[in-house]
């Protein structure tokens, strides 16, 4: 007589079933699902959930500042010469600066293909400024900034005052600062080191905490966007979206892809790894909700914590490759819906200026509008009233641009280890292949914190495996 087994026991579905519901990934998946519903059967009270969303992302924000300071200063003081910080440092701009030109040029040449804007006749004269009106204030800013007060913006006004602003590159310059002086005390500031070290634990924590609240931040979030706008909100401009979606797509596994592929990595892998926190992005719309995470998953795949901490928090501002296709591709969208005749030499002054307008979009509100609206005050033969044609679906756009702007700075973080040998390779690949799961991160984790090699961040367990 043969015994039932156990439905406890079986193997297979009941697990897998278990282990999908308590991750990360399968949490936000099923809140994207709930909150789309929300938003279809109660419009009203789904736009009503929208401040779940922002509290989630503001709840981010205020640990980010901490957590950079603390692993760049502790990448500075484990890397050991700051001849080798400085190099890392170089060799990143260089990468951002050729690969953005890439993207805008991208941009361009896509427009000009598929011409999305071509037939729509729009008469500037018809379209209303009051939507923009706030956008081109802070664009003209933004355009009269020049390099000399870019520089000085990079420049708190006191130390304190980077972490109260929020600006990622004020806290960087703070802390590279700090780790180059700590790590010239030599062995008398060990004792702070160590400090910072426990400090850093202690705010992994806390990210621990919020981390378990993201699936409700990207519910409030989709369910507000469904509410508001409407699933069919995506087919206004649609051609434009599907068309950004593609050129995203293309440059992330095409031009990142190869240079991936030429390190000896796969792009594709990497996104996999990446899955939940790229499926946080897609919820919010934003790259800043899932920086700790991601900069402590790079370290978990073998990446040196001085070339994590130093390329991530730059590659914020420097290196927004999804940014910049959209920039030149919306600048020509709008040339072509009103009917505005571009030649060569005006194409390579958007190129040109979009290069220079790109690198001041992090941290300013609306910053997608507001960085386009400098790109054409700058070149005025493009009406900026156009502004008003790209407005309204500026969210759905907003998303690939936070996927692809984190995919890129995790490529780059990447291919900068590879060039300075900064990269375990065996355990990347583990990682990437899934031979090392991230079911054992807390215990790879905690090995790495056994390295005598010199004092380092050792992020805490990670909500929702």
């Amino acid at each position: 007589m043969q015994h039932a087994v156990p439905s406890q026991q079986r193997p297979g579905t009941p697990r897998l079933h278990t282990r999908f519901t308590r991750s990360l990934f399968g949490q936000v998946l099923i809140a994207l699902v709930i909150g789309t519903a929300l938003g279809l059967a109660f419009p009203e009270f789904a736009a009503k959930l929208k401040p779940l969303g922002d509290a989630f992302i503001k709840l981010i924000k205020m640990l980010i500042g901490p957590i950079v300071f603390c692993v760049v200063v502790a990448g500075i003081c484990g890397a050991g010469e700051l001849k080798k910080v400085g190099r890392v440092g170089i060799k990143a701009v260089v990468y951002f600066e050729v690969v953005t030109t890439i993207a805008l040029a991208l941009g361009i040449v896509l427009a000009y293909v598929f011409q999305p804007g071509v037939g729509m006749n729009v008469d500037p004269r018809s379209l209303d400024a009051s939507a923009i009106a706030g956008f081109i204030d802070n664009a003209t800013k933004v355009k009269d900034q020049g390099t000399v007060d870019f520089l000085l913006k990079l420049i708190p006004n006191t130390v304190f005052g980077a972490f109260a602003n929020g600006d990622v590159l004020q806290v960087l310059v703070v802390s590279i600062l700090f780790g180059c002086a700590l790590s010239l005390v030599g062995e008398p500031g060990r004792p702070l080191v160590s400090l910072i070290d426990t400090f850093s634990h202690t705010l992994f924590k806390m990210m621990g905490f919020i981390i378990k609240l993201a699936p409700l931040g990207v519910l409030g979030a989709v369910a507000f966007t469904v509410g508001k706008y409407g699933i069919g909100s995506l087919k206004q401009l649609g051609f434009l979206v599907l068309l950004f979606y593609g050129a995203v797509s293309v440059f992330v596994l095409v031009v990142l892809g190869g240079i991936m592929r030429a390190c000896g990595f796969s792009v594709i892998k990497l996104i996999r790894y990446l899955r939940a926190e790229l499926l946080v992005v897609l919820g919010t719309a934003s790259s800043d909700s899932v920086l700790p995470q991601v900069m402590k998953k790079l370290e978990f795949m073998g990446v040196k914590k001085s070339v994590v901490g130093l390329v991530i928090p730059t590659g914020y501002s420097f290196n927004l490759d999804a940014f910049s296709i959209y920039l030149t591709l919306a600048a020509v969208f709008i040339a072509q819906a009103t009917n505005t005749p571009l030649a060569m030499a005006d194409l390579l002054g958007i190129l040109a200026v979009a290069l220079i307008t790109s690198k001041g979009a992090h941290g300013i509100p609306g910053s997608a509008i507001v960085i386009l609206a400098a790109t054409l005050s700058a070149h005025p033969a493009i009406p900026a009233i156009g502004l008003v044609l790209v407005l309204s679906v500026d969210w759905f756009i907003g998303i690939a641009r936070a996927l692809g702007n984190l995919i890129g700075n995790c490529v780059a973080t990447v291919v900068v280890a590879a060039w300075e040998k900064d990269i375990d390779r065996a355990r990347a690949h583990g990682v990437l292949n899934g031979t090392i799961e991230s079911a054992d991160l807390d215990a790879g984790l905690a090995a790495m914190a056994q390295d005598a090699a010199a004092p380092a961040i050792v992020p805490g367990p990670v909500a929702g495996r």
